[in-house]
């Protein structure tokens, strides 16, 4: 019987993600702290439709926030790894990243009693050395890259790259991926950012952005039997009133094609169910 899973994910990064770009002037921040205005909307209509959603906070954001983080861990959604701070790990020393990312795990115990399951890095950005940091800390599952955009697919650690040879391909390892896409990811769409050295056009027709998330959900379903979906969506851009219509409108639709919503941690397992018996 054909099967077809939307998660809805949440990077709670609120004036993170700005800092990590050196934005910590008054108002890049507090531009990150609407995303607790967000986050509380978002949260009564995930209630109001009966859904579980997995939500990706860094460490120094549970740390400033530990009353909204611990209302997520409440209401019964999954927190992921995001890294301490929001820097991207690709830009980090080796010895700064496996800092960076075990105090970061210390933080996620102490929130919800538990290690974390799944990764997301921050920016969507790995160094060659996260795979490893995933494993060494028994987490099963990461969120951080586009090798496919409906199904999930086993890791791979060790690939060379370089640009003037063919690839040599790595081992294979046990950590599964669940890809996602910057097209189906609010940030590029709605949000606009000026710095000294770029800008971010973003604020797109919210509704044609809808039109994009449902097709793709519409070709998932149309070409698999068995397919997953992950959306992505930061508190702080998504919050934003006629945003909120949008998503809103996409769970009622996809709730229409008779969508099953499961978080990442959830579609890891399953996916391990299904591979161990082909």
């Amino acid at each position: 019987m054909p099967r077809h899973i939307a998660c809805l994910s949440f990077d709670f990064d609120t004036w993170s993600g700005f800092a990590a770009r050196g934005m910590t002037t008054p108002t890049p921040v507090s531009r990150g702290e609407f995303g607790l205005v967000g986050a509380r909307r978002i949260l009564a209509l995930l209630a109001s439709r009966g859904i579980q959603s997995s939500w990706y906070v860094p460490g120094v954001v549970i740390k400033t926030y530990p009353d909204a983080c611990n209302d997520v861990v409440k209401a019964g959604h999954e927190i992921g790894h995001h890294g301490w701070s929001h820097v991207p790990p690709a830009w980090l020393t080796p010895q700064r990243e496996a800092e960076e990312f075990a105090r970061a795990v210390e933080t996620i115990v102490e929130l919800t009693g538990g290690k974390p399951r799944g990764y997301r890095s921050p920016s969507w950005d790995l160094s060659d050395r996260t795979i490893d940091l995933i494993a060494q800390h028994g987490l099963r599952y990461d969120s951080s890259m586009m090798g496919h955009d409906c199904s999930p697919y086993f890791v791979r650690r060790g690939d060379k790259v370089v640009a003037d040879a063919p690839m040599v391909f790595g081992e294979t390892t046990d950590i599964i991926e669940i890809p996602i896409s910057w097209s189906l990811d609010d940030h590029p769409h709605f949000e606009f950012i000026r710095s000294k050295d770029e800008v971010l056009p973003g604020l797109s027709n919210a509704n044609a952005v809808l039109e994009n998330w449902i097709a793709d959900f519409e070709y998932m379903r149309r070409t698999t039997e068995w397919g997953m979906l992950v959306y992505t969506f930061h508190p702080y851009v998504i919050g934003r009133g006629h945003r909120m219509l949008i998503l809103e409108k996409l769970i009622d639709e996809l709730t229409r094609m008779g969508t099953e919503f499961m978080t990442l941690d959830q579609v890891q397992a399953e996916f391990r169910t299904r591979d161990s018996a082909r």
